[in-house]
């Protein structure tokens, strides 16, 4: 499994949440396959964005594509830290 982890701070979570479900097509179509929306105890507006990509490279060619970083823009996202990932083990306890 393909997994890209994105923590950023957003400047409303609300406005971003509208901005982020309004994309969904097109992270569906780049090749995300499913998501996870987290946000820190302390801070409402930290939010993570933990997603399984059908490759580390489309992962990338849509996250750096001038249309995404657009649309971060205007959802208010501030400086996003992107972490590419490969699954190497699952377990269950």
């Amino acid at each position: 499994m393909q997994h890209v982890l994105i923590i950023h701070e957003v400047e409303s979570y609300s406005a971003w949440k509208v901005i982020f479900d309004k994309a969904a097509g097109i992270r569906k179509e780049a090749g995300e396959i499913s998501y996870q929306l987290l946000r820190y105890d302390t801070n409402a507006n930290a939010v993570v964005h933990f997603s399984v990509w059908k490759s580390l490279d489309s992962a990338r060619c849509f996250f750096e594509s001038p249309e995404l970083i657009e649309i971060r823009k205007q959802a208010g996202v501030k400086a996003p830290d992107f972490i590419y990932l490969e699954e190497i083990e699952r377990g269950v306890l």
